[in-house]
């Protein structure tokens, strides 16, 4: 049985720092993590962002699709525009994670004190718990709670006497897909949108088919 000479282990020692075997796969060790961090923290970026922009889009469509329905607006038509936002949101789920709120904002034809806007009507769709922000159906109609209209405090929106304005409010819940857990009620986005009815005289909502209120 050989034995190593003191020498000869300290060559030994000093061979085995030198060596660079191995410090290849050490290095990706360490790097690893990181990588993974990086590729899948993008991925999520990127679902958060389109998320985003379909509920952008959803609340931005709501309100222009109502807007453009001339003559009357039936339920019929309300049916047509929600079958649009749930077309757009069909990628994130939006029927089971997201509502949209429909409101009509109009003057409400009183005078003095009294005078201001009001929701003549509001429908809603969507399975998320969220509740309208700034009024529900028939609120301004006797008041001038809503004297300057919808909105955040620093844009309120108000309608013109003889016309409509719609007036959209969509949230939406949204869950992480690489790692649900991070959030754990996940994110709710909200978007607001809102435009003019256009060649539409008559702005009370009908229902000659008698079809499910879609109500909130």
């Amino acid at each position: 049985m050989s034995r190593k000479t003191p020498s000869s282990a300290r060559r030994f020692i000093r061979a085995l720092i030198r060596s660079r075997r191995g410090i290849a796969l050490t290095e990706f060790a360490f790097a690893l993590p990181i990588f993974v961090t990086l590729l899948f923290g993008g991925l999520e970026v990127i679902n958060l962002v389109m998320a985003h922009m379909r509920i952008s889009q959803i609340a931005i469509s709501v309100a222009d699709n109502a807007g453009r329905v001339r003559q009357g607006i039936d339920e019929a038509d309300i049916y047509e525009v929600f079958a649009g936002a749930d077309q757009v949101g069909r990628g994130v789920d939006f029927a089971t994670n997201g509502r949209v709120i429909l409101s009509s904002l109009e003057p409400n034809g009183r005078t003095g004190g009294q005078a201001g806007q009001m929701i003549n009507w509001q429908r809603c769709y969507g399975a998320l718990a969220a509740t309208p922000r700034y009024g529900t159906q028939d609120a301004g109609r006797t008041d001038g709670s809503l004297r300057d209209g919808l909105g955040s405090t620093a844009s309120k929106i108000k309608a013109a006497d003889g016309t409509a304005v719609m007036f959209a409010e969509v949230s939406y819940r949204y869950t992480p897909r690489i790692l649900p857990s991070i959030v754990a009620n996940g994110l709710e986005l909200r978007y607001e949108s809102a435009f003019n009815v256009r060649e539409r005289t008559n702005q009370n909502l009908t229902n000659t088919q008698n079809l499910a209120t879609n109500s909130c």
